[in-house]
């Protein structure tokens, strides 16, 4: 099994392009959807947080608006919330890994190069746009205001450094475009490692 990591930041069109991965018949982890499910109802970060943060648990599941202002008000709770949160994950991811049987499976990590995650994976793709299409696309969403998208930003890696390290770049300039490099990009994994 390969296992390709993808990132890319906010507004790059790593969703998308994490889809046409699946078409082309990979099995595709998302980070982000392994917290929604720690998060949710019966998740299993709600314990932890039920002992260590109890207000950010409303109605059995972890309220991230709460988990914001608490992050807001107190310095120490991020990296106490990433304690919890972070080995969840990793054994969600693990649990995937283990499950998974594709010859191609593609972890979806925003903060992959951030986080150090790029040393468990066999390769890794970045999704690229210019700066204007990234933010005109965060801010088609509707869900955060230019203020914000530009924090958030801040708060990772340079784009252009992310591709520099990649071992492939995905530009999502169109649909077309980046579909024809996802084929390409497994076309080349499959052909390299399944000879």
């Amino acid at each position: 099994m390969f296992v390709l990591g993808l990132t890319g930041s906010i507004g790059m069109g790593k969703s998308t392009t994490a889809q046409m991965f699946a078409d082309q018949g990979c099995a595709v982890w998302d980070a982000d959807a392994a917290v929604h499910r720690l998060y949710a109802t019966g998740g299993a970060a709600v314990p932890a947080f039920e002992d260590s943060f109890s207000e950010a648990v409303i109605d059995g599941e972890i309220s991230r608006a709460m988990l914001k202002e608490i992050i807001g008000r107190d310095a120490t709770a991020l990296k106490r919330i990433e304690a919890i949160v972070h080995p969840l994950v990793g054994q969600d991811r693990a649990d995937f890994l283990a499950k998974a049987d594709t010859d191609i499976v593609v972890l979806d990590i925003p903060l992959l190069f951030e986080t150090g995650g790029d040393a468990r994976v066999d390769a890794t793709a970045c999704v690229f746009t210019d700066d204007a299409t990234q933010e005109a696309r965060v801010l088609a969403r509707g869900t955060m205001t230019r203020e914000q998208f530009l924090g958030i930003k801040g708060k990772q890696l340079p784009a252009k450094e992310k591709c520099a390290r990649a071992t492939y770049v995905i530009e999502t300039d169109t649909l077309e475009h980046a579909r024809a490099q996802v084929q390409n990009i497994v076309q080349i994994i499959r052909s390299q490692h399944h000879a």
